[in-house]
């Protein structure tokens, strides 16, 4: 009996769930999750694009290398600190470089989404909005970032002592694509940070829509709770 009547609790959620979605409209829906996406890029791009957006934020500071990592104890001992942190600060230095031109695609992305990426953000778990922003917009930022990356990092004797020696590694599969030179390492760290930033604005929107700035974010997403 309390089975049935546990299923018979969880049908009728579900019902009402299903009901407050299918009573927004096909624009408000579309409206709301592209205000939504905007705000969100925005707000992410804001927090990161500017001095110790990177640097000073330990949940998206970008680290040593992996293959740095493992010896930075080692060249701290060995005297090498500040080309350490010369190259730490430099690599930070040029993600917060490099994500104020993410902006406008993404900005770009929320504007072509169609009513049918609307419906599944909306139904497809809480980190749809930035899986949507992660599978549209990576491709042209990495395009983006790359060279902003390259000529920040260049600067940097140990970053170009670390290219060479990351690709005859590399040549040998020894290292990975991503961390095959200093500008792609950084690169995917910045895209990372910027996601994840996303998905912080993501989060806020879903557990408190009545704090969006939008009231057709509050409708849309409040309609999920």
């Amino acid at each position: 009996m309390l089975r049935i009547l546990s299923i018979f609790l969880l049908s009728v959620i579900t019902s009402v769930a299903h009901a407050q979605l299918e009573s927004i409209s096909n624009t408000d829906a579309s409206s709301g999750l592209r205000q939504a996406l905007t705000d969100g890029a925005s707000a992410a791009v804001g927090l990161l694009g500017v001095e110790n957006g990177f640097f000073a934020n330990p949940q998206v500071k970008i680290p040593l290398p992996p293959a740095l990592k493992n010896v930075e104890g080692a060249m701290r001992m060995f005297g090498m600190s500040k080309q350490a942190d010369d190259l730490i600060l430099s690599m930070n230095r040029a993600a917060e470089a490099a994500v104020p031109e993410a902006k406008q695609l993404l900005v770009d992305a929320a504007k072509r989404m169609t009513l049918q990426d609307a419906k599944g953000i909306l139904t497809g778990g809480q980190t749809s909005v930035t899986d949507y922003f992660r599978r549209t917009t990576s491709v042209q930022l990495t395009q983006r970032f790359l060279p902003i990356v390259k000529t920040a990092t260049d600067r940097v004797g140990l970053a170009q002592q670390y290219n060479a020696y990351a690709g005859q590694a590399a040549s040998y599969g020894l290292v990975g694509k991503d961390n095959s030179t200093v500008e792609a390492y950084v690169t995917q760290k910045s895209l990372d940070g910027l996601y994840f930033m996303i998905g912080e604005q993501e989060k806020s929107f879903r557990t408190n829509p009545l704090g969006a700035s939008s009231d057709i974010v509050k409708k849309v997403f409040g309609a999920l709770r």
